[in-house]
């Protein structure tokens, strides 16, 4: 058991609680305004809790074996970090984020920038994607939400555009998105994402993309063919079994892509779901 104890936290976008989970020792939930945003197994970090960061983690396990480098825009409480450090030992890893409290108050509770391999950055995710050497990462890991919705400026074509730079050749981009009936806001992400790479699928429960739910979705991309097989296979799998939309059918999925200026955004979800 660690020294960290249950409570709540002022933060830039709102209240931070943190609450012990009841099945598991050191396991913690992270909510900020009410909506879960991150959950951390201290005990065991390949331990991936909500399903898109499982999803997420499964991008991550089918690429090349070895170390990687990884940049995660919007770090939260560093779980996917957390799982890389853990699964990929030697890799090197960049974690943004722009909520400067909620980055003090991670690093104290459950030290954070302690990860080996793991440089924190306070920064605004745009002008982190900017200043980020050209093809030096094989990921980069796009998660950044401000008061539950994904900052519009953080998807849109040049902000692509700026990831694609920063990646490798073959390098992939993972995303979390939130969305509701019709995914108005994930079919424009898709359409960004394909304006930029050749190569993209979207993960969702099949409620989800017909539709019936708000929940989050996970879309990857890159300029080389995806694992889809691989990933169609575990999300089949999973306890909430998922879909993956890939090439054969992703056009019927792409929106309007999204241009820096567009008031778009994903919407609220309600209290309880993740961010």
């Amino acid at each position: 058991m660690s020294g960290v104890r249950p409570g709540r936290y002022e933060v830039r976008f709102g209240v931070l609680e943190v609450q012990q989970d009841i099945d598991r020792d050191n396991g913690w939930l992270l909510s900020v305004g009410g909506v879960a945003q991150s959950y951390l197994d201290l005990d065991d970090p390949t331990h991936l809790e909500f399903d898109y960061t499982r999803r997420i983690g499964d991008v991550l396990d089918l690429l090349r074996p070895g170390p990687l480098d990884v940049l995660h825009v919007g770090g939260g409480a560093g779980t996917l970090a957390r799982y890389v450090a853990a699964t990929r030992p030697g890799s090197a890893q960049r974690v943004v984020d722009a909520d400067d409290l909620l980055v003090s108050v991670v690093d104290e509770l459950f030290g954070l920038r302690a990860l080996p391999g793991v440089e924190v950055e306070v920064a605004d995710g745009r002008q982190a994607l900017r200043a980020a050497a050209p093809a030096s990462r094989d990921v980069v890991v796009l998660d950044a939400f401000e008061r539950a919705a994904v900052p519009a400026g953080m998807i849109t074509v040049s902000a692509v555009e700026d990831v694609a730079g920063v990646l490798r050749p073959g390098g992939v981009c993972a995303l979390n998105v939130t969305d509701g009936p019709g995914l108005p806001f994930a079919r424009r992400v898709v359409g960004t994402l394909a304006e930029v790479f050749d190569h993209v699928v979207l993960v969702g429960e099949p409620a989800v993309l017909r539709g019936r739910r708000f929940a989050n979705l996970v879309l990857a991309a890159s300029a080389a063919p995806l694992p889809t097989a691989g990933l169609a296979g575990r999300a089949a799998g999973a306890p909430f079994p998922a879909r993956v939309v890939d090439a054969a059918d992703i056009d019927q999925w792409r929106g309007a892509p999204i241009l820096d200026g567009d008031q778009v955004g994903g919407p609220q979800p309600p209290p309880g779901l993740f961010a």
